[in-house]
């Protein structure tokens, strides 16, 4: 146990070390299987080429262009989806609290496409930020009372997604037809066609918010006490929130723009963090971690799907993680009736 300020304590038991140290293995295992497995796949042989720095040009291309965005953007896109739900689901003290649920991430993807319309050049993130921003803020505004009334928020996010995927699919269908397939795939969340250059974007995104996500933990986790008893132990309830508010909004807007609205990583990460390691809380490192792990693992999926070429990794996010939220809806009324 070790003491951060001066009225919480992050306690790492064994169990989450050894949970998370096991979570970065499988992570890179499966990276490296996505490398080697499917179109353009990477051999043994290949590898020990680029380490010993032998690798042929066509080596390289396939590393650097094709194959080496998708898994990086998938691991770093995953990431932030979980850091983004977690957050959520910790400020708002609701189990389905998500960019997915809320919103956020239909209104991030709303943006970008919007940004693809307009006929000035504006980037991807500036688009998608402006979405996410607008969401949350709608969701916020039309509920009255924050995010602190479960069944307002709920409901007031579903009425911002339906908005924005109105927005999104006008703009679709007002585009040129080549650009409205690129937008289609792109909004089912896709990992095709990604470049360097967008794994940097999320790279920095992530580098930039890890300092601030450790400062936050400890305030996070004195939240867990509730308002009251936060603001009689010193902590200011109101101002964690936000901030941890903004930072989620940060994190999803990022994701989605290098990786499309992909469905439900952000609502599943944090649960299946805390079935792992079996702890209550926010559970920073374990969502982040589950995040790059279901993402890695769909992008393995969709690339053995024969039949299939170039299937949007959001497909099959969007499957697992439907059966996933019936699961916690049947949970939550299980428990209201009890």
């Amino acid at each position: 146990m070790f003491h951060v300020g001066e009225h919480i304590a992050l306690s790492y038991r064994r169990r989450s070390v050894l949970i998370w140290t096991a979570m970065t293995a499988l992570i890179l295992s499966l990276a490296a299987a996505t490398l080697m497995l499917g179109k353009l796949g990477l051999s043994p042989a290949d590898f020990v080429d680029i380490l010993s720095g032998q690798a042929s040009t066509a080596t390289e291309f396939v590393l650097q262009r094709v194959r080496g965005p998708r898994v990086l953007i998938a691991i770093m896109a995953g990431a932030a989806f979980g850091l983004s739900g977690a957050l959520f689901q910790n400020v708002t003290r609701n189990p389905l609290g998500s960019p997915d649920v809320l919103g956020l991430a239909a209104g991030a993807g709303a943006g970008v496409a919007v940004a693809s319309l307009l006929p000035w050049a504006i980037p991807a993130p500036i688009g998608a930020l402006a979405g996410a921003g607008s969401a949350i803020g709608l969701v916020i505004l039309s509920t009255g009372s924050g995010l602190s009334s479960t069944s307002k928020v709920i409901i007031s996010g579903i009425a911002v997604a339906a908005i924005a995927t109105a927005v999104t699919q006008f703009v679709v269908t007002a585009t040129l037809r080549d650009e409205a397939s690129r937008l289609a795939a792109y909004l089912v969340g896709s990992l095709n066609s990604r470049d360097m250059g967008q794994a940097g974007l999320i790279a920095v995104t992530l580098v930039l918010a890890f300092p601030v996500i450790l400062w936050l933990a400890p305030r996070l986790q004195l939240m867990e006490l509730g308002d009251e008893l936060t603001t009689s132990l010193g902590g200011k309830a109101t101002t964690t929130r936000t901030q941890a508010i903004l930072v989620a909004v940060v994190l999803a807007a990022m994701a989605v723009a290098v990786a499309g609205p992909i469905a439900f990583v952000a609502l599943m990460s944090p649960h299946a963090a805390r079935m792992l390691t079996r702890t209550s809380g926010p559970n920073l490192v374990g969502s982040a971690l589950t995040g790059a792990m279901l993402m890695v693992l769909a992008d393995l999926a969709v690339q053995q799907i024969p039949l299939v070429e170039d299937l949007p990794v959001g497909i099959i996010t969007a499957g697992f993680g439907g059966l996933f939220l019936g699961y916690l809806l049947l949970t939550e009324f299980r428990k209201g009736q009890s």
